[in-house]
């Protein structure tokens, strides 16, 4: 499928849940969140028929995302489910890694093809202030697990906050010194409530990054769906990577849309925009589906307004991440 600027779209992000065993400051408030009802969250069913007739107009590649993915029950047999449909090449997931020790196994013989893994912080204390309830060494042991049982192209991400100091990116970037996974590091995007939170910019954390150990140089092949540009470190077995929507936009190479847990196929995350697809799914009404599909990607915006406009009303959780 091509969209009005000609990018070709082959990528859709698709959220399972809007819940989350996790309270990022960043994400959700401490209290308050009302989560949707299991009967307003796309079924099983329901998603296999909207990646059945999204592969047929294109999409080869799903990123399963959430809220927490790996919360919601039939998440192993719905992703071999999907890796079962014809067109689509690969299926990928992104998880804060609280439950993968658990799962890491299953999400291996499902044929997984890549797992993002969220760790902002290796400091236990810090870790349990940001997220508000978690437990980083469940986090570390899932990676752990991940890696042992050979789960391919793995990448940590972590958020640039502006707290992050010169001593805690370091930490982060050794992960990847001597494990064979990518660490990535994502500009805080000012959606929810990381509109109020101040962050780094890749150019902070580069500057940090060749302080202490010498020139990154550019990697020129992609390592996955997104838009990061990755960089090689001298005796590092895996890559730096940075995505940076807003001091680097990529919008003229978005590929992708995004479907909520409840249905909404979203064309950019920034913009309050798309259409809901819900009741095409429920009724299995596929001239409907495709209909509003191509209409939606017709519609896609040429780029984000990050900087300009109020954008999505919708938390991260909610959109899905």
């Amino acid at each position: 499928m091509k969209d009005s600027f000609n990018r070709e779209v082959d990528y859709v992000r698709l959220s399972v849940t809007d819940r989350c065993d996790l309270r990022c400051t960043y994400c959700m408030p401490a209290t308050g969140m009302r989560f949707l009802k299991k009967a307003e969250v796309l079924s099983v069913e329901e998603i296999l028929f909207l990646i059945e007739n999204l592969a047929l107009q294109g999409i080869k590649k799903v990123k399963i995302t959430g809220g927490e993915p790996l919360t919601r029950n039939e998440i192993v047999p719905l992703i071999k489910a999907i890796k079962e449909v014809k067109g689509i090449e690969k299926v990928t997931l992104t998880t804060n890694g609280i439950q993968l020790t658990k799962y890491a196994n299953a999400l291996k013989k499902a044929k997984l093809d890549g797992i993002n893994i969220s760790i902002d912080t290796l400091d236990p204390d810090e870790f349990r202030a940001i997220t508000r309830v978690g437990e980083l060494k469940r986090v570390l042991s899932g990676l752990e697990k991940a890696v042992e049982v050979g789960l391919p192209n793995i990448k940590v991400n972590t958020v640039a906050r502006g707290e992050l100091t010169e001593e805690a990116i370091c930490d982060i970037a050794e992960l990847t010194k001597t494990n064979p996974i990518h660490v990535r590091f994502i500009e805080l995007m000012p959606i929810g409530l990381g509109k109020s939170c101040p962050g780094l910019t890749k150019e902070d954390i580069f500057s940090v990054l060749e302080s202490r150990y010498g020139k990154l140089s550019p990697f020129e092949h992609r390592l996955g769906n997104g838009p990061a540009c990755y960089y090689s470190l001298a005796g590092f077995k895996g890559k730096i990577g940075f995505i940076s929507a807003l001091g680097h936009c990529f919008c003229a190479e978005c590929d992708r849309i995004r479907i909520t847990a409840d249905g909404c196929l979203k064309t950019c995350l920034h913009m309050d925009d798309g259409c809901e697809l819900k009741t095409a799914l429920q009724t299995e009404n596929k001239e409907l589906l495709l209909q509003q599909v191509f209409s939606a990607i017709q519609r896609k915006p040429e780029k984000h307004h990050f900087l300009e406009s109020q954008g999505d009303s919708r938390l991260m959780s909610q959109i899905g991440g």
